[in-house]
């Protein structure tokens, strides 16, 4: 079952690194470049302390091994083809120096497993730049494809963890994309709802 997992994680991260960088060249898609950034550097540094956490092995996992992948190829595509919408606010940047303290953390004192937690902590934060563009935008400049394939990944690696660690990179990653996920619903059922109303102003006219 371990090795099933880890193949279908692997494919499934590659369709969604091919896809969501298409999506982005061809401005189907406004992803936000800063949390990208946050996630290229935080899930570096959470594989890293992983790894250095035990005797544990890329495929042991495989989410976070992939991810890294992912998150490089997508902060490229987002820096190259993505709008100014896109760019970095204060807000992000605090973000980002608090990433880069953990990871000075980490170096100094070789504490792998609170320097891994603190990264969870902060790779949750990183979702909030395109939480917030969702909260407040009335379009959705997400994929819901692309999204909906990382969930099924993170569900799919639970089954080729090894470790604590792993297991809470996964449910992490989990309950922030199903969040993303349903604010990318509301802003369509919100659409959906104002077009809907829309032939009754213009009966009532």
């Amino acid at each position: 079952m371990k090795h099933i997992a880890v193949f279908l994680v692997s494919i499934i991260n590659i369709l969604i690194t091919v896809r969501y960088c298409w999506l982005t060249k061809t401005q189907k898609i406004k992803p936000s470049l800063a949390m990208w950034v946050f996630f290229t550097i935080a899930v570096a540094l959470s594989l890293a302390t992983y790894l250095r956490s035990g005797g544990f092995y890329l495929w042991d996992n495989i989410l976070n091994s992939t991810d890294v992948i992912l998150v490089v190829c997508v902060s490229i595509a987002i820096l190259i083809f993505g709008d100014k919408s896109t760019k970095f606010t204060a807000f992000d940047k605090g973000c980002l120096i608090a990433v880069l303290i953990i990871t000075a953390f980490w170096v100094c004192t070789q504490h792998h497993l609170a320097a891994n937690l603190m990264v969870q902590i902060i790779t949750t934060i990183a979702y909030f730049p395109v939480v917030k563009r969702l909260w407040e935008s009335k379009n959705n400049t997400e994929s819901f494809t692309a999204w909906i394939g990382m969930l099924l990944a993170s569900a799919i690696s639970l089954f080729s963890n090894r470790g604590l660690l792993a297991s809470i990179y996964s449910i992490r990653a989990i309950v922030s994309i199903f969040l993303l996920l349903l604010l990318m619903l509301r802003i369509e059922l919100v659409k959906k709802k104002a077009v809907c109303k829309q032939p009754a102003r213009r009966r009532a006219k």
